[in-house]
């Protein structure tokens, strides 16, 4: 332990810290950041570290999540279910269905699983009421966190449908469920209202079992329940291994480029706080020299300029970690939100092994130079002083010399060779910060193509529907499964028949300010080389306005093509030009590959063929372009009144919202970034500090030579110049080779290949600015120096030894 209190020691450390008032202040600041930076980033990482567990174990999730048919098993029947054999928990049974709802914009919501439950609390998956009150009567609903936004927040409303009875809802509280049962919660008596009404009612119960790690053991428990029911009473269930795997996946396109950003920062905290202290005790030299020539012995010497690294350093590290928790609960709040966790913090681990780790780096930081300076003998350190060799960098200043450039300027050019250490640390520090902002920009850039290559179908400007989910004209439209096992309500209009597809496209073809349409059937088909079912989507028409992105192939361009995702070709071992036994609506025909898409939705395994490849499939919804100068609203009223008297309607789409996940990554990336960058200029300033003092004198006698305040500003930022443009040259081609690197390995958590469109989003220009950053970077942190030197008067520098 070191011990500076009192005594002779005590005085000499605290009059150290006093007197270097501009070296104390960069070492506090800088080990401020770097803990800061540390801190968020640590307490990310064990947030994405499976948050689906954690949730799941805090609001005791359900293993299984099943729909019943009321009319096929009964409330009693359902609740005998919780002595069966393996189930040691359950909730319900509570009235489900499924609404497609429309917001107070007139945008059509995604179809939504609405559960009516008496209060958030239960035995099986207590919800997590985020904020609001819970839903105390019919129209009221509490929704879940994933839909908060601007355009959704507690008192806004919503119609249940498109239907003329449609019921207004009114959102007054949002909350999370661990096992993700449903979208929207409502009082068991507003689900009822809504089945009155002609939705589809279903009985939901959730289940927890004595053993469910496994999706066999999970398979065998299902079957133990539907075993114990009536024939055909179980009608749909999800379990939360399904539900976990998608979580998991979400938070694991979030690691890489964390660990990513951990590293910069680590590797930035310790050259930029090793740099600071061992300027700080190299540039006392002279002073250990008379500390000794008074009495002081080596230990005395190493313990004191240890002491004074350890001080400022310590008051930065608590500073640090307070502002740390400060920045990291907005970005906690909002991956919480992402992952349905419970409420995060900090983890009081990170709070301790951060600090831990950054007094370790200072101390051995403070003790490699102070060891040094104990070894020296006394006349040594008296004669070196504070000045640099002069034989160092005279070569620097000769070839500056050369160039057509005012002679401060070639002075300041050449100053740094005459400290090749520090001139490498801070080259390293802006390269780190260079390195973090090209690769930020980069990462923000592939995250927003992201977010436009995702449902490119839902892109158009008017949907209009036929009241058909796929099958041809004659056929019955089957129930749909919702998000939870619940069947889907008819589509609006389905009270009556449906429109004639040929009809539909007729009136479109027909209707002022049409530029352009395709249609498009939905449904579960069965693939060659995959077990069970998958989410198919045929396209009849000029499709490309609906393209995914491509990662290799091409898109859809006639009969007998199929586009599929990279899951899909890794899990049935098939490439590009393949072809595959695609069975839909009981017709099966056989594909070729044409195509590898960047689509992530089902797990992966969703495909994309043409819809004039099965003979008796008609499409059922139709995508709508509008002109330019045509409002879609109005185009949907006027095409809705043509073909709703035909049983089709017709809506104008909501605007695309960016996906929550994405958005949380950027805003992680954007927060690191000005940390690292504020760190690196830190490094540079404390460096320019440590230049300017040591040559106080010699800008004294430039100017009792003439040289003026702006000459010697010039001087000092022409010092960091150089350093600028080497970190830039470095730092951009590094920072895009990490971009490079990280995308793919997110792009494989999510387990898809990523399009050129996300990869390739550097430009030229863009580069060539970013290269400047360096510069700017370096202008940044010798900014102030420069103004000091410039304002010190001639006499006062003349005057310094």
């Amino acid at each position: 332990m070191i011990r500076f209190g009192s005594g002779a020691l005590g005085r000499v450390v605290r009059s150290g810290v006093g007197r270097r008032r501009v070296q104390t202040l960069v070492i506090a600041v800088a080990t401020m950041m770097a803990v800061a930076s540390a801190v968020v980033a640590g307490s990310l990482l064990v947030a994405t570290n499976a948050p689906f567990d954690h949730a799941f174990a805090r609001g005791h999730g359900p293993h299984l999540v099943a729909s019943f048919d009321p009319d096929r098993a009964s409330t009693a029947q359902l609740a005998a279910t919780r002595r069966l054999k393996g189930v040691t928990a359950t909730a319900g049974p509570f009235p489900a269905t499924t609404i497609s709802p429309v917001d107070g914009r007139g945008g059509h919501l995604p179809a939504l699983t609405l559960v009516g439950r008496p209060d958030r609390g239960s035995a099986v998956d207590r919800l997590d009421l985020k904020s609001g009150r819970w839903a105390r009567g019919q129209g009221e609903i509490v929704l879940s966190t994933s839909f908060s936004g601007p355009d959704i927040r507690i008192g806004s409303t919503m119609l249940s449908s498109e239907e003329a009875t449609a019921r207004t809802l009114t959102v007054v509280g949002f909350a999370s469920s661990a096992g993700r049962s449903a979208d929207v919660w409502t009082t068991p008596g507003g689900v009822r209202a809504l089945a009155a009404d002609g939705a589809v009612l279903t009985n939901q119960m959730l289940y927890r079992f004595d053993s469910a790690g496994t999706k066999s053991r999970v398979a065998e428990d299902r079957r133990t329940i539907a075993a114990a029911l009536p024939a055909k009473a179980l009608l749909g269930a999800t379990s939360w291994l399904d539900t976990k795997h998608r979580a998991d996946r979400g938070a694991a396109v979030t690691i890489p480029f964390l660990f990513a950003f951990g590293v910069l920062g680590i590797s930035m905290s310790v050259i930029i706080v090793g740099s600071v202290v061992s300027g700080a005790v190299g540039t006392s030299l002279r002073r250990i020299g008379i500390l000794k020539a008074i009495g002081f012995t080596p230990r005395e010497v190493v313990r004191a300029y240890v002491a004074q690294a350890l001080i400022p350093a310590s008051a930065g590290i608590v500073l640090g970690v307070v502002l740390g928790n400060l920045l990291a609960l907005p970005l906690l709040h909002d991956t919480e939100s992402v992952y349905g966790t419970a409420s995060l913090s900090v983890a009081w681990w990170v709070d301790v092994a951060v600090p831990a780790c950054a007094l370790l780096v200072v101390g051995i930081a403070a003790l490699v130079p102070a060891l040094r300076a104990g070894r020296l003998h006394t006349i040594e350190a008296i004669a070196v002083g504070r000045a640099p060799r002069t034989a160092r960098g005279r070569w620097a200043h000769r070839a500056a010399g050369r160039l057509p450039l005012p002679r401060p300027l070639t002075y300041g050019l050449a100053s740094p060779f005459a400290h090749p250490v520090r001139a490498v640390a801070m080259v390293l520090a802006v390269t780190f910060g260079t390195v973090a902002a090209t690769f930020a920009v980069g990462l923000t850039q592939s995250l927003n193509a992201v977010a436009a290559a995702q449902d490119p179908e839902n892109r158009a400007d008017v949907t209009a529907i036929t009241g058909r989910s796929g099958p041809a004209p004659g056929a019955a439209p089957a129930a749909q499964q919702g998000p939870s096992g619940s069947r889907q309500a008819p589509a609006p209009g389905a009270d009556r028949p449906p429109a004639d597809p040929a009809a539909v496209r007729a009136a479109i073809a027909a209707q002022p300010g049409t530029a352009s349409f395709y249609g498009t059937a939905e449904g579960d088909a069965t693939v060659s080389g995959l077990s069970g079912t998958v989410r198919a989507t045929l396209y009849q028409g000029d499709s490309r306005p609906g393209a995914y992105e491509m990662i290799a192939g091409h898109w859809l361009s006639g009969r007998g093509q199929i586009v599929v995702p990279t899951a899909f070709l890794d899990r049935t071992g098939t490439e590009i030009g393949d072809s595959v036994r695609m069975t839909f609506e009981k017709e099966t025909v056989r594909l070729r590959i044409v195509g590898e898409a960047f689509d992530t939705s089902n797990d992966g395994t969703s495909v994309h063929a043409d819809l004039d490849s099965f003979a008796g499939v008609a499409p059922g919804v139709f995508h709508v372009e509008v002109g330019p100068g045509v409002a879609p609203a109005a185009f949907a009223k006027k095409l809705s009144d043509v073909i709703g008297p035909l049983g089709g309607d017709a809506f104008a789409e909501s605007a695309q919202q960016g996906e929550s996940t994405l958005l949380v990554i950027e805003a992680m990336a954007g927060l690191l970034t000005l940390m690292l960058v504020g760190v690196a200029a830190l490094g540079i300033l404390n460096s320019v500090v440590l230049d300017t003092r040591e040559r106080v004198h010699d800008l004294g006698v430039c100017k009792a030579l003439g040289m003026s305040p702006r000459q010697t500003t010039g001087l000092v930022l022409a010092s960091v110049a150089g350093i600028g443009v080497v970190g830039g040259l470095i730092g951009v081609p590094a920072g895009s080779a990490l971009h490079d690197y990280v995308l793919p390995v997110m792009g494989a958590a999510a387990s898809t290949h990523l399009p050129p469109s996300v990869l390739d989003v550097y430009s030229t220009p863009e580069l060539l600015l970013l290269g400047t950053a360096g510069v700017l970077v370096a202008a940044l942190g010798a900014l102030g120096p420069a103004g000091w030197a410039a304002r010190i008067r001639t006499a006062s520098a003349l005057r310094t030894e």
